[in-house]
């Protein structure tokens, strides 16, 4: 299947044939934000069949939309054009948001006392499952050990993933079942961690996890059915109008396409194919999907772990660990041969990149790749692109690459990254300026679950490099902030250009998809700390609130 664009060259507003079959609404607002340069500010749309009819003034709009138009005032609310989630996890959300939940837990205990309490969906099968724990906000910021765990669950087996997916925390029994012992040897792109007596800890790192992760009974149909409706009713809630699902399992890919075949999926979702597992196989013999809401037009990839578990894979040891450079979850060469299958199948590859050594494989790859097979125009992508050297934001840039980063990561990591890559290296970490200023596309995201989905956190750490306190002052490494409009094209524009669906969303013209969202303040002029206590007043997908506030 081909990708194609499709451009509309049409007019902010003209009058449309009516048709009393069919309701046109027209939406007021006191401002909405176009990102059309020809007209970048209206007052009003008009809504129909899907489309957007009209965009201009309340007077032009309700012209064109004729007297028996149903108008919607939405007040004060200011609306932009539909936001999207370029990097985001589907069945993580839906987890979070159904089992033990430990993010934000303070304490080794209060994450144990957390489970205790754990809801009944958090087994699957015999075995506990949670997500979430994060021991850099610990005391020590040591990882756990299984011994706590051991203490409370003697005979249940725990599974808990850290927060950013690349560490597992497990007890003694699920050890017992996944026959790790000292004995077990390390896997490739994985790490046990062990203790002075080389015994594992219960703690592993990247790869490890699959040893025990593969002995975890799948979720039921009904947990599964549960988990995604939470996750797709979430974003709605918090004014996405579309999610780029970055590594989609089958079941869950084929799931969703029924509801989408059914006229059941309330947002957008643009899945990337899981090219990491034995899945692999079947989605290069499918090939790209196109659905009414659902889409699989890319493929992602892992090359290495995370910063907060030391599994990013860097050029030179971390600052506070001097014996460690991070993990590839497989060789180059590896990625070098599944990189070409998929962009010969006609898939956009987008790899999964955090250290500088991967991100230098990976740039590398795509660029060579992509010119051997001449799939340049599928617009290949770095996921995270978090730490780089400036030759390689150079390299990236110019080759035109889609950079998807997530803002809020710069801000949930930024009171520990320095200690991690030292000075020096913090110079190309979380550069998003100089990403778009070497001629990159920016396509933000949240990678929800393991930052909030909440689109407007990430607005506003765009803008501030703050926390929501508004620390530091004046952001972190300021210098590479975006301004107010840069951030929402992020957000709209760029997740459009990286979906292919630039000619049809992200801007707010006549002819368009009806996808916009509205929200408590002007995401663009207001002062970015008013998006902290911000809200979403409404969700509009394909023409059709899938969301308004109470």
């Amino acid at each position: 299947m081909g990708v194609g664009v499709l451009a509309l060259g049409l007019s902010c507003v003209r009058r449309v044939p009516e048709d009393a079959r069919v309701e046109t609404t027209v939406y007021v607002a006191r401002r909405i934000r176009t990102l059309d340069e020809e007209r970048p500010e209206a007052r009003a749309l008009a809504v129909r069949q899907g489309r957007l009819v009209a965009v201009g003034t309340e007077r032009e709009v309700r012209e064109a939309a004729g007297d028996s138009a149903r108008v919607v005032d939405l007040g004060n609310a200011v609306v932009v054009p539909g936001l999207v989630d370029a990097h985001a996890h589907l069945s993580g959300l839906g987890l979070s948001l159904t089992v033990a939940r430990l993010e934000g837990a303070r304490s080794v205990d209060e994450a144990v006392q957390r489970l205790v309490s754990a809801p009944s969906m958090s087994f699957q099968g015999d075995w506990l499952v949670g997500k979430g724990w994060d021991q850099n906000g610990w005391p020590g910021s040591a990882f756990p050990g299984r011994a706590e765990l051991d203490a409370r669950f003697p005979s249940t087996p725990v599974y808990l993933t850290r927060v950013d997916h690349h560490a597992a925390w497990v007890n003694g029994e699920a050890l017992r079942r996944s026959g790790i012992t000292r004995d077990t040897p390390d896997p490739a792109g994985g790490r046990i961690l062990r203790d002075a007596k080389g015994e594992p800890t219960g703690v592993l790192v990247d790869n490890a996890m699959d040893l025990v992760s593969r002995r975890v009974p799948p979720p039921t149909d009904e947990q599964l059915q549960a988990r995604l409706s939470a996750a797709l009713e979430r974003c709605a809630q918090v004014g996405l109008t579309g999610v780029h699902d970055a590594g989609m399992d089958l079941r869950t890919f084929r799931l969703l396409q029924t509801w989408d075949i059914a006229g059941r999926l309330p947002v957008r979702v643009y899945a990337m194919a899981d090219g990491q597992g034995e899945e692999r196989h079947t989605y290069l013999e499918l090939g790209p999907y196109g659905g009414r809401h659902l889409e699989m037009k890319a493929v992602k990839l892992l090359l290495d772990g995370a910063l907060g578990s030391r599994g990013a894979a860097m050029h030179e040891p971390y600052s506070d660990a001097p014996g460690e450079t991070g993990l590839l979850l497989m060789e180059p060469e590896e990625l070098e041969a599944r990189t070409w299958a998929f962009m010969e199948r006609g898939f956009q590859v987008g790899v999964h990149a955090i250290g500088d050594r991967a991100n230098t494989y990976v740039v590398d790859t795509l660029i060579r790749a992509a010119a051997a097979t001449g799939t340049q125009a599928l617009r290949h992508r770095v996921e995270h692109v978090q730490i780089l050297r400036p030759e390689d934001i150079q390299k990236l840039g110019a080759a035109g690459l889609v950079a998807s980063v997530q803002p809020t990561h710069a801000t949930s990591d930024m009171g520990w990254a320095e200690a991690r890559l030292g000075a020096k290296r913090l110079e190309g970490a979380y550069a998003w300026k100089s990403l778009k200023n070497a001629g990159a596309v920016l396509a933000l995201g949240s990678d929800f679950p393991i930052e909030n989905p909440d689109v407007l956190a990430g607005l506003y750490a765009a803008r501030t490099r703050q926390d929501a306190a508004g620390r530091p002052q004046g952001g972190w490494r300021p210098e590479e902030r975006l301004t107010g409009e840069e951030a929402l094209e992020g957000f709209t524009v760029g997740p459009a250009w990286a979906s292919f669906a630039e000619g049809r969303r992200g801007q707010l013209k006549v002819g368009m998809d009806a996808d916009f969202t509205a929200l408590s303040v002007d995401p663009v002029e207001d002062e970015a700390r008013k998006l902290v206590d911000a809200t979403v007043v409404a969700t509009v997908v394909d023409g059709r609130e899938v969301y308004r506030a109470p």
